[in-house]
């Protein structure tokens, strides 16, 4: 297979990408030390945390002290929802984000204007490291919204000086026509639908290999090497793998670069990297797998210290830069799923499901996989006084009320009181038939 050629221009790596490591690591020494003491001076969380693990900004000498401060998880988001994680007055901030948290609140971030040049320089500088060039066309199917993934690829591909094509998800037809009409060089996009494409291209009589496309920037859910070489089979294209998270920044974190293919450099002049036992907290060795926990190094609005983020990988030593890299993100240490690039956990379900005097608290959830494309059912049960009429319509209302809340398409099936097995245990929500 001889896919475009699509070599790096050394001319436009950034010295930071190829400095020493003792470069590296002074300057995250640096940057550690005010990110720790603007976290404790302007978020009370962050000062009620330190002081109760007898550490404070001031005791923080070397990397190696990282490891002494408390962890930061996502409940802590939800608990100060939604501003006071925040470090600066609301008149500084410039943009809010949200993504989906347990409870059904959103976990909120916040960018000053500055936030948002470095945000875009990093999705700039991703998007090099993927291919691109200034004055190429990309074509942008993230979702744009409170999520951080279409606005953050579209400020990239402009600082970058690349013409965008913002898409957003759906309206697949359209997105083939768009392609087929606009000959991007790029694309953004989740894998699972580029896979759908790849059908819509064949059955709208579209040869897919002989697309514009040279490259493609796949994020926001895992995939496999496997699929990494079905789309550069079936396209003709590089695909390389893109990470972020809403709750850090968003998408531009770390990124694959297109001439080595060999796991995610993470840009460590803006985030430190740790890998964790998630049993124990303990922080691992390089090379060892483990959870990442990520600590911002420049975040104005919303600085964030070593975050859990239940994705599970390995550092790395770099390759194509000289920054570690981290393996592709082989599970999460939590019970999340991920639907379509959407994050969903089995209580933002439950929560919906009592809301429903008809149903009870019984469920189960249900993934499958369709052709191309996750498909999630939902199993519920109904309270014996409501089973049998109108339960079409509760399945209905149920299922729309998943798509508004949560984010993602569900079929809901109601069943006969008794239906859903029981469990003398841990319920057993999650039935995953994907694999």
């Amino acid at each position: 297979m001889s896919l475009p050629e699509l070599l790096p221009d050394p001319w436009l790596i950034e010295p930071m990408e190829r400095a020493s490591r003792d470069a590296i690591s002074a300057h995250q020494v640096r940057r550690l030390a005010w990110s720790l003491r603007h976290a404790y001076d302007n978020v009370a969380h962050y000062r009620q945390a330190f002081d109760a693990a007898g550490v404070h900004p001031d005791h923080f000498k070397t990397l190696d002290d990282l490891s002494k401060f408390p962890l930061t998880a996502k409940a802590d988001l939800r608990a100060n929802y939604p501003f006071a994680m925040f470090a600066v007055p609301r008149e500084q901030v410039a943009r809010i984000h949200a993504s989906s948290g347990t409870t059904g609140k959103p976990t909120v971030v916040g960018y000053t204007a500055a936030d948002i040049d470095t945000w875009a320089h990093l999705m700039a500088r991703s998007i090099r490291a993927a291919g691109g060039r200034p004055g190429m066309r990309v074509h942008v199917a993230y979702g744009y919204g409170l999520f951080t993934g279409g606005l953050g690829a579209h400020y990239g591909v402009e600082r970058l000086g690349c013409t965008v094509i913002p898409m957003s998800g759906g309206q697949t037809d359209r997105q083939v026509q768009l392609i087929h009409d606009f000959q991007p060089d790029l694309i953004m996009i989740t894998p699972s639908y580029m896979l759908a494409l790849l059908d819509a291209f064949r059955a709208a009589g579209h040869d897919p290999r002989a697309t514009s496309l040279k490259a493609g920037i796949f994020g926001a859910e895992p995939w496999t090497e496997a699929m990494r070489r079905e789309i550069e089979r079936d396209f003709n294209m590089h695909a390389v793998d893109i990470y972020g998270l809403s709750e850090v920044m968003g998408p531009g974190i770390a990124q694959e670069c297109v001439e080595t293919k060999d796991g995610l450099h993470i840009w460590e002049d803006h985030f430190y990297p740790e890998v964790i036992d998630p049993e124990t907290g303990a922080v691992l060795a390089d090379g060892e797998l483990g959870e990442l926990v990520l600590t911002s190094l420049s975040n104005e609005a919303m600085p964030v210290i070593r975050y859990r983020t239940r994705d599970l990988t390995r550092l790395l030593p770099g390759t194509a830069r000289t920054m570690r890299r981290m393996q592709k993100v082989t599970g999460r240490s939590d019970d999340m799923m991920i639907v379509r690039g959407v994050n969903v956990f089995p209580t933002q379900i439950e929560e919906l499901v009592l809301q429903f005097e008809e149903l009870s608290g019984h469920y189960q959830v249900e993934m499958t996989r369709q052709g191309r494309m996750d498909e999630m059912c939902v199993h519920v049960e109904a309270r014996p006084a409501y089973f049998g009429a109108g339960t079409d319509a509760v399945a209905a209302t149920l299922a729309a009320r998943i798509k508004e809340m949560v984010g993602t398409s569900a079929r809901v099936v109601v069943a006969a009181p008794g239906g859903i097995e029981r469990s003398l245990g841990k319920a057993r929500r999650v039935i995953d038939r994907r694999t």
